[in-house]
Formats: C-alpha cells, structure tokens, sequence
C-alpha cells in the first residue's frame, strides 16, 4: 500500500523539479493543477493551459484524470468539461509512466496530432476533417481568447494580481492626495 503512495510523491516532486509550474488543489498530493505550453511546430503555439490532474488511489496502477481547465479548441477534448480522449492514458496505460511523460510526450502528442475519427469535440473533428485552414485559424482564435499566458494567472492567481493592483492603486491614490495638499 505505502508502495503507491511513495511512486505518487516521487512522481509529483519530479514534475515540480521539471520546467512545469505545479499548484496543489487542497492540502493532499492528488489533485493539482500545471501550466502547459501549446507545442511549437504547432497552432497551439504560444497558447498556456492549465490542467487539472487528479492521481487516484491506485496510482501508478492507473492512470490519472486530466482534464484541460481553460478552453481549447480541440477534436479530442470536450470544449465543455476540459475531458481528455487520449488512449494511452484512457486505456493503455502502464505503471512505467509518469506525469512527466503525460506532460512531456502524451499532451504535445495529442496537439500536434489531433485524431479526429474519435472525436469528444465534434464540431472540430468536422471543420479539421472539412477545412483544415479553417480549423488551424480556429484552433489560434481560441489560442488568443482563452489561453494566453496573462489569463491563466488571472484564472487562478486573483489574489497575487490584486493584490497587485491595489498597489498600484494605493500608490496612484496617494499621489493624487500628495498633489492636492500641496497648492
């Protein structure tokens, strides 16, 4: 029983150590969220997400819920809930993965890749399938709206960006009674 438990911890420090910003939802270890850069080569170039992975209690032995939290533009993920149709971790998966390779090899595989014959998302899987140019313009609309680098912190890191902002505002309110005591 410890045996997944210490795999779980060894998993989630690697992924902190790597290039991915890890954040935990609650105090346990099996839910958080990671920022994820759109690959480059490509339309998702430049996009940021943030996914929510849930590691059950049997992980390694299965495999973890991912789910994408801002909106993408994708045949293989329900533009809804964010839910992932990807095989290799919905079907396929080994306890010789880890949240590295999900993050380093499984997501950039599914966005470089799309497959639209096994759609979550059917109204991409017909426009890529009918016009990829068009479904490619998509794809970099929903890039723009929904997963620039600045929305995810907005998303998530309200209190930091208020914080922010209100002292900015402090600082910018005081300069302006500074400036009236003074005739």
């Amino acid at each position: 029983m410890s045996s997944p438990s210490k795999r779980r911890e060894m998993d989630l420090m690697k992924l902190m150590m790597s290039d991915y910003k890890v954040e935990m939802i609650n105090d346990g270890m099996q839910e958080f969220h990671v920022d994820f850069n759109g690959p480059s080569d490509s339309p998702y170039h430049g996009g940021v997400w943030r996914i929510r992975v849930e590691l059950p209690d049997a992980y390694p032995y299965k495999s973890p819920s991912i789910g994408f939290v801002n909106k993408i533009y994708h045949p293989n993920v329900d533009e809804m809930s964010g839910s992932v149709c990807l095989d290799v971790i919905n079907q396929t998966w080994s306890p010789m993965f880890d949240l590295v390779n999900v993050f380093e090899v499984f997501l950039p595989q599914l966005l470089l890749y799309p497959n639209p014959s096994d759609p979550l998302n059917g109204d991409a899987a017909a426009l890529m399938m009918r016009d990829r140019a068009a479904y490619e313009q998509k794809v970099k609309e929903y890039c723009e709206k929904y997963a620039k680098p600045e929305d995810i912190g907005a998303a998530m890191e309200e209190k930091s960006s208020d914080e922010e902002l209100s002292e900015d505002e402090y600082a910018s309110s005081d300069d302006a009674v500074a400036g009236h005591a003074d005739p």
